[in-house]
């Protein structure tokens, strides 16, 4: 039986090319390494070739593509034999849409608001302007509506399989309203002469028994369907009478025919480009292809987790990691829901079952208790551990570096505002357009707030979300916590004080908008219903809008140190001290125990060892100011500068060095780097939105940022840089295995359960997705843990680039968690003395359950440690004591001393987990569990 809380989680990407069976085939190799958990990616049915899995088509079967049910069935069997508990990665918040593999959306498409899935969609179906009748837009068109009907893209066929009639445009499919099958039968008739023939004749005579405008409704369209394909000869005359849809340039009363048909559809077709302001369902993001799910229906929760609960009843789950939980509408309902369902499948089972959630906390933010939650998927760790290696010195000289690269202050706040107004004037304009509609309709549903303008309740909301600090609030039905009443409050007099007409109540009215207290008992009779869904779809807008501006725009403008632009974290961020970092610590250990702890995932912005060599600039600030400043004379030659433009800009030449830097291999660099590097180039060009966007793609400077790369790293015409390049590098990447072996010591043994992204057991220098889900060789991991089950560690760190060390390093601290769960799952938090001269380069803590506990230490600015990145820093050259008492380490005995020279604990890896006594009293509080009762 696996153990309730994770000992340490793995994981796992799965595609059709690594499907159950590969995974099933790595287990025994992630047993021997000390893993409890494998961690899968969504493996619910997800869009054919999905390289992710969050595209989910249908959340009630098992992908095919990864094997159906039967490999997982597999992969089951085979955690059960070497006793390994699955969580799973569940989506809830959205769904992939348009295509023909959704048939809850192809339902929707065809019957309307009349579906019973339409309740599933956030859908506002009165948005779309001059129509008669609601609809939901589809932005999937390459070229303008016109273009493609004329062009004769957009065809109408006959699935004689089925009875049925859809448009098609390419890959998407587009049911017709059967409400119109006798409209379309009748005009095939006619175009293919056919009303005298047996088949024709059958045809009109079943269109003749259904009258009206709404039918074949859906309770008769079945019927309908079964007899029009029952017809002997039907198909031939249809496939010849659809002539008359036939759109094309030279067919303008068949291009008009179809035109008025796709009009009397519940659906309105349109460029893509129109996403960004006439969307008018809720999406995943920007993402059209994902449509955002209403599971706070209990219906749609319920047939959702259909297979989730199947799963937990059938002992095959232990656990849910839950996607993106800031775009449910609400989340403390949804995981009261969940809760009850562990239980009601679960039985005993459930007390045991593992829950966390994907949220991203800002500065200074604590998550929210939730039903069953365990705690986060850890980005707030990452950036803590990151924080505690960074030199706060050298960070104040990198301020000053990124002040004249770049002309502005390395200061966050400004950037992302800028970002935040980017977004919304272009990506979630749509979105925030439907959200100032609805304020002004509940404006003017009430004499008193009747004359603030539309335009003037637009322009106050724009205000409120660029202010608005985090991701989102945390509203229910019932209203707004005291924690969030204060963050609206702050929120509304900060935009408040940038507005510069009459304010004439206008933030009032919003603020009580935003906590629902305008509808409260005694107050203005305004719609409940309104200023219920507004409030509580503004709390699900922010978090994307937060999202698009800081990860994937202001992340991507600002580069003071790249280590810094992480998931969760601020670029500006100032380092941590250890004792800083200790007080988190001991919060985590009292709050959220059972956390994961990541140092990579699947979205992170690079590598986790890509990102500990970054960190370790901040110990050579001026070593890496003059060697920019030497690459950019060097690399001058290389610029491109056409019509105005400079390609690539100065500040992102700057973060290109440091992207090299990161990903630069320990020794020869693959042929692959350069194409890794242009690709990588190309989506933070994008993101950055500035010289070109994903919107409006700038060709000619995304082309010219390839050519700077491609020269850089040609040695025939950059030699003295590659030169200069390499032998920096050379010192980075020490200084940076000496962080990693840093980083998963802190992450391992810390409060929390340590989390392992695939392939990271070597070094992971890669860059962000596509990059870091390319293939693993889990062979070569195997057969080298297996060498190293007595790790050599002399012959370790001759052998250190690579990455064996690492690996080995990583299952000496999984035994240590294997071996006492109990400290780890259940233990204090004790931060330790260090003492002397290097008092500052340690972080030490002590992880105690009654008597017995674990010592770890892990040094930090390796620099004047190691000859500036030279030579590996063994024992001798640290000066100091760690100070154990009350502990005694293991084989000490009753004599063990209380401190112990930093140059014995780090004889040979400047890091260190050992078992110990303790020898203090024994009586500890119980650590608060969220699992199942």
């Amino acid at each position: 039986m696996p153990s309730a809380i994770p000992i340490a989680t793995y994981r796992l990407q799965l595609t059709a090319n690594f499907d159950f069976d590969a995974a099933a085939a790595v287990v025994p190799y992630l047993k021997a390494l000390g893993i409890s958990h494998v961690y899968a990616s969504p493996f619910t049915k997800a869009r054919k070739g999905s390289t992710h899995g969050y595209d989910v088509v249908n959340h009630t079967i098992v992908n095919p593509e990864l094997g159906g049910d039967e490999g997982f069935e597999r992969l089951s069997k085979t955690l059960k034999a070497y006793d390994l508990g699955l969580i799973l990665d569940f989506v809830p918040n959205h769904i992939g849409v348009h295509f023909d593999d959704n048939p809850w959306w192809l339902d929707v498409l065809e019957w309307g608001e009349a579906s019973p899935h339409a309740v599933s969609f956030d859908i506002d179906w009165e948005l779309l302007p001059y129509r008669a009748r609601g609809g939901v837009l589809l932005p999937i068109l390459g070229s303008s509506y016109g273009k493609a009907l004329e062009s004769g893209e957009i065809e109408l066929r006959y699935d004689a399989g089925e009875g049925s009639f859809s448009a098609w445009y390419f890959e998407h499919r587009l049911p017709i309203a059967p409400e119109r099958y006798g409209e379309i039968l009748h005009t095939i008739i006619r175009e293919a002469r056919a009303e005298d023939g047996p088949a024709g004749k059958s045809i009109l005579d079943l269109t003749s028994r259904y009258h009206g405008l709404r039918h074949p409704n859906r309770k008769e369209a079945p019927s309908f369907k079964a007899e029009l394909k029952a017809i002997e000869g039907g198909q031939e005359i249809i496939d010849r009478g659809l002539a008359a849809y036939r759109a094309g340039q030279d067919r303008p009363v068949q291009t008009q025919a179809l035109h008025h048909l796709l009009e009397r559809q519940h659906y309105k077709l349109g460029h893509w480009r129109l996403a960004s302001s006439d969307i008018n369902y809720r999406r995943f993001f920007d993402v059209n292809s994902l449509a955002g799910l209403r599971v706070e229906d209990a219906t749609t929760f319920n047939v959702a987790h259909r297979l989730v609960r199947r799963l937990i009843a059938e002992g095959k789950l232990q656990g849910l990691r839950l996607d993106h939980i800031d775009g449910l509408r609400d989340p403390v309902q949804y995981f009261q829901r969940l809760s009850r369902l562990v239980r009601q499948a679960g039985g005993k089972a459930a007390r045991s079952f593992y829950v966390v959630v994907e949220k991203i906390l800002g500065e200074g933010e604590t998550l929210r208790p939730f039903a069953g939650v365990e705690g986060t998927t850890g980005y707030e760790a990452l950036n803590a551990i990151t924080r505690v290696l960074a030199n706060q010195n050298g960070l104040e000289a990198l301020d000053e570096t990124w002040r004249q690269i770049s002309n502005m202050p390395p200061v966050l706040a400004p950037v992302l505002k800028a970002a935040k107004q980017r977004v919304l004037e272009t990506l979630l304009t749509s979105e925030f357009t439907v959200l100032a509609r609805l304020l002004a309709r509940i404006a003017a549903g009430h004499y008193s707030t009747r004359d603030f303008s539309a335009d003037s309740l637009r322009q106050a909301l724009e205000l409120y979300v660029l202010n608005f600090p985090i991701y989102r609030t945390y509203l229910t039905a019932a209203g707004a916590s005291p924690e969030d009443r204060a963050l609206i409050s702050d929120t509304i007099e900060k935009a408040r004080a940038e507005w510069y007409a009459a304010d004439e109540g206008i933030f009032d009215f919003l603020r009580d908008a935003l906590t629902m207290d305008l509808a409260k008992p005694g107050a203005a009779l305004h719609s409940m219903p309104r200023v219920r869904r507004f409030a509580l779809k503004v709390q699900q807008f922010t978090g994307p809008l937060m999202a698009k501006s800081l990860e994937d725009t202001a992340f991507y403008r600002t580069h003071r140190l790249l280590a810094l632009n992480e998931v969760g974290g601020e670029p500006s961020a100032s380092a941590l001290s250890p004792v800083a970092f200790h007080q988190m610590m001991k919060a985590r250990s009292h709050d959220w125990p059972h956390a994961l702890t990541t140092t990579a995932t699947h979205d992170t912005k690079r590598g986790e060892d890509a990102r500990a060599r970054l960190i370790a600039l901040s110990e050579l600030p001026g070593e890496w100011t003059a060697a920019v400043a030497r690459w950019k004379v060097l690399n001058a030659p290389h610029i491109i500068t056409e019509g105005g433009l400079r390609a690539p800009s100065a500040t992102f030449e700057y973060m290109l060095y440091q992207t090299l830097l990161g990903v630069w291999p320990p020794r020869t660099p693959d042929h692959t780097l350069t194409e890794r590097l242009q690709a990588y180039a190309v989506k933070a060009a994008r993101e950055g939105k500035q010289e070109t966007s994903w919107l409006n793609p700038h060709e000619g400077y995304e082309a010219a940022i390839g050519v700077f790369i491609e020269r850089i790293l040609n040695r025939s015409a950059s030699a003295e840089f590659l030169d200069s390049l390499e032998i920096f590098s050379r010192r980075l990447a020490l200084l940076g295995a000496l962080n990693s072996l840093s980083q998963i010591t802190l992450k391992a043994m810390m409060p929390g359960v340590p989390d392992f992204y695939q392939g990271t057991e070597f070094w992971d220098l890669s860059l962000v997705d596509p990059d870091n889900r390319r293939p693993i060789d889990f062979a070569e991991r195997a057969d080298v843990l297996e060498r190293v089950e007595r790790a050599d560690w002399e012959s370790l760190i001759r052998d250190w680039p690579s990455g064996h060390i690492k690996l080995a390093w990583t299952r000496h601290l999984l035994t240590l968690r294997n071996e006492l769960p109990e400290v780890f799952a259940a233990g204090d938090y004790e931060p330790l003395e260090v003492s002397g001269p290097h008092r500052d380069h340690v972080t030490a803590f002590a992880r105690r359950r009654g008597r017995h506990a674990v010592i770890a230490a892990a040094a930090r600015w390796y620099a004047p440690l190691s000859e500036q990145g030279r030579a590996w820093p063994h024992g001798e050259v640290f000066e100091g004591e760690l100070h154990i008492d009350g502990y005694s380490l293991e084989g000490e005995g009753n004599r063990a001393p209380s401190k112990v020279p930093l140059a014995n604990l780090f004889k040979h890896l400047p890091v260190v987990a050992l078992k110990a006594g303790y020898a203090g009293a024994a009586t500890q509080p119980a650590k608060p569990s969220r699992q199942f009762a």
